[in-house]
């Protein structure tokens, strides 16, 4: 069985009392919400309000200090463990193997992580807009082209759901105008969740806010 879109049934995601914190000092507490499949959704807040950590948590890359995050696929509780599979992240300080190529790149996620169907390497390298550089290695590309990669990597894997922290960054304006486009051909019948500071083009496509400070 692979890792096919269509092969998921509808995911939600369940936060029952969740709360972080970093020695004495709470980042968020009893946060209970629920995400769901036929919604996207964007945590708004402030640098150091929490949102990226909140984001973090949901990703199941983060323990939560209490609470309990419960993952469903249809009406089946997932295992943690497995969730991984689901999920396609993308945020700015999220480390890339700055030694491979953008094609390396590509091929590499490719064996964890698949693409979405009918995406070959050459064209996912077409949808980033680097074609000049695809055989380039990383460590040469600017921090925009860094960014371009990372959204790339995420949007166009073939997941249920697709969690975006601060997408916007290091982006120009012709950039931005790419990446909305890249979500927009990439996103039917996927959960979004986008983390930002109020910077309205990172989530055009979002119907539901959640604001992080409420959770103080």
């Amino acid at each position: 069985m692979t890792n096919t879109l269509f092969l998921f049934a509808k995911m939600n995601i369940i936060l029952t009392d969740i709360g972080k914190r970093y020695n004495y000092e709470w980042i968020f507490r009893k946060v209970n919400y629920e995400f769901t499949n036929d919604n996207n959704y964007v945590i708004l807040g402030a640098n150091g309000s929490g949102k990226s950590t909140l984001l973090q948590v949901i990703a199941g890359s983060m323990i939560p200090s209490e609470g309990k995050l419960s993952y469903e696929e249809g009406f089946v509780i997932m295992d943690e463990e497995n969730f991984f599979r689901c999920i396609s992240f993308a945020s700015p300080y999220l480390e890339l193997f700055e030694e491979f190529t953008l094609i390396e790149s590509i091929e590499f996620q490719a064996k964890f992580k698949p693409f979405h169907q009918e995406l070959t390497t050459q064209k996912i390298v077409e949808l980033t807009g680097l074609e000049n550089a695809k055989n380039k290695q990383l460590k040469y590309f600017s921090s925009g082209m860094k960014q371009r990669v990372r959204l790339a990597l995420a949007v166009l894997s073939d997941t249920p759901i697709l969690l975006l922290d601060e997408p916007s960054s290091n982006l120009d304006k012709k950039a931005i105008d790419w990446y909305q486009q890249l979500v927009n051909d990439y996103s039917e019948k996927r959960l979004i969740i986008v983390a930002s500071n109020q910077i309205e083009y990172e989530y055009p496509f979002c119907n539901k806010q959640i604001f992080v400070e409420d959770y103080k």
